[in-house]
């Protein structure tokens, strides 16, 4: 019996304290924001700024010299690699100084010269 009293005690409390919880109605939770879109900044060796802006895991926006080149993703052996606009994306690991390379996309789906080289800030 002497043991029973301590459980039956600190059950109340767990209960008591699950149902003392302040609740939210749907009508006044916060709202999330719609987009989940991750940026990156990158420095380029020639001194141009590169915006990666990433909306999905399948698509990315890359900001280059005032226009958005907007970019589907693309099979890569290494990174994550989007092509589109004749474009080709290709960005290796992440944080302060992952690389990101902007080639020329050929027609036959292979990259073409480098225009960029560039590491995130």
């Amino acid at each position: 019996m002497r043991i029973l009293a301590p459980i039956t005690f600190a059950s109340i409390l767990l209960v008591s304290a699950c149902d003392s919880s302040p609740s939210i109605d749907n009508d006044q939770q916060a709202p999330v924001a719609a987009s989940t879109s991750n940026a990156h900044n990158y420095r380029c060796k020639s001194g141009e700024t590169i915006a990666a802006t990433y909306a999905s895991t399948d698509a990315a926006t890359v900001s280059y010299k005032g226009s958005d080149h907007k970019m589907e993703i693309a099979v890569s052996g290494s990174g994550a690699r989007y092509v589109g606009s004749d474009l080709e994306w290709w960005a290796k690991g992440s944080g302060s100084g992952s690389e990101g390379t902007l080639f020329r996309h050929q027609a036959d789906g292979t990259s073409g010269e480098i225009v960029e080289s560039c590491k995130a800030i």
